[in-house]
């Protein structure tokens, strides 16, 4: 008789199957593959059921998810405090399809924001704008992430607005400056992808206008006529942009930069910059998933 242990696993035994091809594939056909799949995993149910009970696949999300609830992200985050590093936490989603989607995700950062101030851990929180119903309704979605941020910044907290594809750079930049600029929240701030040709000039104005920045490499599959199609070009781009907000004119506009990569090539040479402008560590930082 089969325990029912063993019968759990064996009802996922097709998806991890699955899997295991998607990771040949990714041996196979290199990096842009590595962005397909994880695309594709990001919306599909299965997977995050899959990752969510089979124990393997659970040990493995561990390392990249906090938890499923705010109790295990509140534990996390102390932890990893504990080692000397800030925290921004992210409620994953995206993409919604319906408005009460959306105003479900508002309630929870909402909630997760009023747990660190409860709590008092080293966190802040980062927002993707199509959870929050960027593409069902961008005037709703403008209400859901001025509710975010203003109760940060009541709890003198901070919040970053992700980038998503380049379909939706244009409106998450507008309403980025909204609350920036004309609303005079000074504690939200904005992520571009060094993979966009877009992004010099994006940064330039960002620069002009002492944005908090994040800078990552981009994970969205885009065409040859919008993005950069190789990752050569991409480190090019990323150095050229961490180097535009990093010089003496950009920190005196008040510029800070999260300079967001795991690849080393790119933290030694954001250490390289900093060390030759002399740049003090305090004046910007590293972060990684």
């Amino acid at each position: 008789m089969q325990n029912k242990s063993s019968s759990k696993n064996l009802r996922f035994f097709p998806q991890l199957l699955l899997l295991l091809v998607l990771i040949a594939l990714l041996y196979r056909f290199g990096d842009t593959w590595l962005r397909r799949i994880l695309l594709y995993l990001s919306t599909a149910a299965w997977a995050r059921n899959l990752m969510s009970n089979f124990p393997l696949a659970k040990r493995v999300s561990k390392r990249f998810v906090a938890g499923e609830t705010i109790d295990d992200a509140m534990r996390i985050t102390q932890s990893l405090n504990d080692r000397g590093m800030h925290v921004t936490l992210d409620f994953l989603g995206e993409s919604v399809s319906k408005n009460s989607e959306a105003e479900a995700a508002r309630d929870e950062i909402l909630r997760l924001l009023d747990r660190i101030n409860d709590d008092k851990p080293d966190a802040t929180v980062s927002v993707k704008l199509s959870q929050l119903g960027l593409k069902l309704d961008p005037n709703q979605t403008y209400a859901n992430i001025r509710a975010i941020v203003s109760r940060a910044k009541e709890y003198n907290n901070r919040v970053r607005i992700d980038m998503e594809d380049s379909a939706v750079v244009d409106v998450t930049l507008d309403i980025f400056r909204r609350l920036r600029f004309e609303e005079n929240f000074d504690n939200v701030g904005i992520v571009v992808q060094s993979y966009l040709y877009r992004t010099t000039k994006d940064v330039k104005e960002l620069v002009d206008s002492g944005a908090n920045v994040r800078l990552c490499k981009g994970a969205y599959m885009e065409p040859a006529d919008v993005a950069y199609p190789s990752k050569k070009d991409v480190d090019i781009s990323y150095v050229r942009l961490m180097q535009m907000m990093l010089d003496d004119d950009a920190r005196k506009n008040g510029v800070y930069l999260g300079v967001a990569t795991h690849d080393e090539k790119m933290i030694e040479a954001t250490k390289l910059f900093s060390v030759e402008n002399g740049i003090d560590p305090s004046e910007f930082e590293f972060q990684m998933i």
